[in-house]
């Protein structure tokens, strides 16, 4: 969560001996997003996760697994709507963490409503808020209900295009390197055609490149393999974009760090999410892995589409 100027995050702040810095994340977002997944995903990157305790319990388990004798470094907390039944509002709590320089950083998981409604159709579920209303009023209430922890968490992912596996992936992107003390940065290739993604930083639209599927020899190709990479980056435009882009992203990176956002998504958007955008996608992501203060990580949500 957005620390305030000059706090220091728990991964920044309880370090001692030999130990690991200490990495609480805290996982929420809508029903039917993922959470569950995102739980087993952490799990199998060494987190100890506990799923769904009262909001008021969270700084307790957060405080005995940050203690110097703790075998735990790596805690993770799934809480959802169901949370709503105890006493603690989750927003106040994280606060609260923030005092105590114990704050988790704060994974959110989203979807649009007509792929939630497809999510509990499809397994005969009720949602905890509709009461006997219908499934969309209970979206509607939890959304409200979630609008400021989304608001301010640190990393927000769109689910609903996301198969398991891609989930998967893109919480590994984040997740994998967080106990580093390094900003993360996510290069995402998209195609337009199927829609933007909804929990990027920045959307760049890169289709002012001409278009490589029109080159009879290119279009079996994707965006990764050399005779594609070579004929986008070598158009008029493309390396003094990425001169440009790069040299902005540079001057952003420390306001976003002093700000205490670590997480950064951008999108880079071509029609289809074959060739233009993959292939710029991989060359920023090389760009900015030469920084030794930056973790980056390169997705391409579409290169596998039809």
């Amino acid at each position: 969560m957005n620390p305030s100027a000059g706090t220091l995050t728990a991964a920044q702040s309880v370090e001692s001996g030999n130990r690991r810095p200490f990495t609480p994340v805290l996982v929420t977002g809508m029903s039917g997003a993922g959470l569950s997944s995102a739980a087993r995903v952490l799990e199998d990157l060494g987190w100890y996760v506990a799923h769904n305790l009262p909001p008021q319990m969270i700084p307790s388990l957060i405080e005995i697994c940050a203690a110097d004798d703790s075998p735990v470094d790596k805690v993770a907390l799934v809480s959802d709507v169901r949370s709503r039944e105890f006493r603690g509002n989750l927003s106040d709590i994280i606060t609260e963490l923030q005092r105590r320089n114990l704050a988790p950083t704060v994974l959110f998981l989203d979807a649009r409503d007509d792929v939630l409604i497809r999510r509990f159709d499809s397994v005969r579920r009720t949602h905890p808020l509709q009461g006997s209303q219908t499934l969309q009023v209970g979206i509607e209430r939890e959304r409200e209900m979630l609008s400021q922890l989304k608001e301010n968490a640190d990393v927000v992912i769109d689910t609903s295009e996301l198969s398991v596996h891609d989930l998967r992936r893109s919480i590994e992107s984040s997740f994998k390197t967080i106990a580093q003390r390094v900003q993360h940065v996510t290069i995402e290739s998209f195609g337009f055609k199927h829609g933007s993604p909804r929990d990027a930083d920045f959307i760049v639209d890169v289709r002012f490149l001409p278009n490589p599927y029109w080159v009879p020899e290119l279009r079996p190709f994707r965006g990764v393999d050399k005779p594609v990479s070579d004929y986008v980056l070598s158009q008029n435009g493309a390396r003094t974009f990425l001169d440009n882009f790069v040299s902005m992203l540079e001057d952003m990176l420390p306001g976003y760090r002093h700000e205490g956002k670590n997480f950064i998504t951008v999108a880079i958007g071509c029609t289809g999410g074959h060739h233009r955008s993959v292939a710029v996608s991989e060359e920023l992501g090389r760009r900015l892995a030469a920084h030794e203060d930056l973790d980056v990580s390169v997705v391409h949500r579409d290169i596998n589409r039809n």
